[in-house]
């Protein structure tokens, strides 16, 4: 029984220091790579901290099979079930030297980890063999066959644990085969937490080649194949000739001219960016919902500029970081910002400030390991992150973290100190289920939406307040406030999922840079937050070239359409009307375009999908 336990506890720290040794292979291979960013002895040193949770995890994932093994051993133990653990690791270890072997080749020029889009390139690998240098071939094949067989040898010398008798002992057999599965799992997910582990977890640095090296190399490739598996080089949203398809995008976002209505009085503000949780349009009265959910909102419409048909591009709170602050609209089936391989080649807001001397901030008050969003936030650049765990026992702490009341106060204090321009972004948690914030009811009403309402309306209050205390400080004069929603949320008028009400948000800008003549005055463009980027850097005399997926609001001539996502399936907005298609079974749930006009306009949703999806693809 011992022996069995042994065996499984020096399993566990061989991967771990196995882990460790390929990192630190990465990093002196690379060793010229870190002089030039910079990087510190202790900055390399804390990436060891950093990845081991996530070591942590990828070692419960490679122990499962082994756990089998013992489980069968604890009472039949022939010899050849010690061979077959043998083959097992050897193999393990072979594959995962090789994973790290062509993550050293690929580094320097792509500035990832392995993706699998990169298995493509193996149809053709006389081609692969000549992009690389004889000299880095032969090392990579060096390091290769050192890391599998130093490997290998270590394992059998001082891990290995030969099962040669059964323990035959019913009770620890029952106990081992009841307990260690459940720690394996709980171990793999990264704790009982409610969101599981993921590549943010070893995030800690704005620079990039330091989270590469935190983030381990099979965890990363593994989730990596199961947001790609269903399209391995494949788009499966093609419906027409892609030449084709790309014209009529093209001709989409084609304006008559290109000029912008000048709307600030500066063309350098600070910029304090509030992400609503969850905001259906229906929670703001100007935009059709009830009176006295949100008073505060409304009474910052008279300062600002409300945007009342704006659409969000997907349903979960990770593809509107990408939507938001890169310009990219969410899309089915994936996201790009849960993909450190893709979203490495989207531009952003932040690095389009930060170029101008823009100070950075984000704070969330819960885990920002949901949907790779810290992984997503600290390689665009943003300096400081404050989430759930830097707050102390001083603050009211919900299921989902921190209430936003003291994450706003804690964005407050922060910024009476921070440089200008800044650009500091915050993300509400409260007005998310459980809907667990500090506050007694107000409303009364909303039926199944009860909570969320109050919900909303806790987090309204909590952002009158901020505003109010904001309007004191020195700062204030020269800030553009910028509220949008994430995504919207089943509302009080319980919309279905697919139909466009479902999927409308609010976005507003205000601020005393807004020129007075605008103040108080609503754009009605049929648009989407993904338009938020082109519109603010536009106002800033910042170059908008590579968002081209993104329109400017102020631009009198910008077309107007609003896209969605869900699923498998998209909703088109015009002025004409609608339809939402679900591309997985073929079937429109709703079409509201004339007839005359239905072929054209379809054939505009369903392009969009298809060239979105393929540049997807091709990040």
């Amino acid at each position: 029984m011992k022996q069995i336990i042994l065996s499984l506890l020096k399993q566990l720290i061989f991967w771990l220091l196995f882990f460790a040794f390929t990192r630190t292979v990465f990093f002196l291979f690379n060793f010229q790579l870190l002089r030039v960013e910079g990087v510190s002895f202790m900055e390399v040193l804390a990436g060891y901290y950093h990845a081991f949770q996530l070591d942590f995890a990828t070692a419960c994932y490679f122990l499962l099979f082994p756990f089998f093994l013992l489980l069968i051993q604890s009472f039949y133990a022939p010899e050849w079930l010690n061979r077959i653990h043998k083959v097992y690791y050897f193999l393990a270890i072979l594959l995962f030297s090789l994973l790290i072997s062509v993550e050293l080749g690929i580094y320097p020029e792509w500035k990832t980890k392995l993706p699998v889009k990169a298995f493509t390139y193996l149809s053709n690998p006389t081609e692969v063999y000549d992009t690389i240098s004889t000299s880095l071939f032969f090392t990579l094949t060096a390091v290769f066959l050192l890391l599998t067989f130093a490997g290998y040898k270590a394992y059998r010398k001082w891990f290995y644990v030969n099962h040669a008798r059964p323990a035959r002992n019913i009770f620890f057999s029952i106990a081992f085969a009841l307990t260690i599965p459940v720690l394996l799992v709980v171990g793999a997910r990264g704790g009982v937490q409610q969101i599981p582990i993921n590549q943010s977890a070893s995030y800690y640095s704005n620079k990039g080649i330091l989270n590469i090296a935190a983030v381990n190399s099979g965890f990363n490739l593994s989730i990596n194949l199961i947001e790609n598996y269903r399209n391995l080089g494949k788009n499966p949203f093609v419906a027409y000739d892609m030449e084709e398809a790309r014209e009529t995008v093209k001709n989409l976002f084609r304006t008559g001219t290109d000029s912008t209505v000048n709307i600030l009085t500066t063309d350098r503000p600070n910029i304090v960016l509030l992400i609503l949780e969850s905001w259906s349009a229906d929670l703001i009265e100007s935009l059709g919902g009830e009176p006295g959910i949100t008073p505060e909102f409304r009474k910052l419409e008279e300062k600002g500029i409300l945007f009342t048909n704006l659409w969000a591009t997907g349903p979960r709170s990770e593809q509107a970081m990408g939507s938001i602050f890169g310009g990219f609209p969410a899309h089915p089936i994936s996201s790009i910002t849960v993909q450190p391989d893709k979203f490495t080649g989207l531009p952003t807001i932040t690095r389009k400030l930060i170029d101008q001397g823009y100070q950075t901030s984000f704070y969330f008050g819960g885990q920002l390991i949901y949907g790779n969003i810290k992984g997503f936030i600290l390689y665009n650049g943003f300096k400081r992150v404050v989430e759930g765990a830097d707050f102390g026992s001083d603050v009211i702490k919900g299921k989902l973290g921190a209430h936003d009341e003291f994450v706003l106060n804690r964005q407050l204090r922060d910024l009476k100190t921070e440089s200008q321009p800044f650009f500091s972004a915050l993300f509400t948690l409260s007005s998310h289920s459980p809907y667990d914030q500090p506050m007694e009811e107000v409303l009364k009403w909303g039926d199944n939406e009860r909570q969320y309402i109050n919900s909303a309306y806790y987090t309204d209050r909590s952002v009158g307040n901020f505003i109010k205390e904001a309007e004191t400080q020195p700062w204030y004069d020269n800030t553009l406030f910028i509220l949008v929603a994430d995504h919207s949320h089943n509302s009080y008028r319980n919309w279905a999922f697919t139909t466009p009400n479902y999927h409308r948000i609010p976005m507003l800008f205000f601020g005393n840079v807004i020129r007075e003549e605008y103040r108080g005055t609503k754009v009605s463009r049929i648009s989407n937050q993904s338009d938020l980027a082109k519109t603010l850097l536009r106002q800033l005399n910042i170059n908008t070239k590579e968002f081209h997926w993104s329109r400017d609001l102020f631009n009198p001539s910008s077309p107007e359409f609003a896209w969605y996502s869900f699923e498998e399936g998209l909703g088109w907005v015009r002025p004409s009307g609608h339809f939402v298609y679900d591309a997985r079974v073929g079937h429109y749930h709703e079409n509201s375009i004339p007839p005359s006009m239905s072929d054209s306009i379809i054939r505009e949703g369903r392009s969009y999908l298809q060239v979105l999806f393929e540049e997807y693809m091709q990040y």
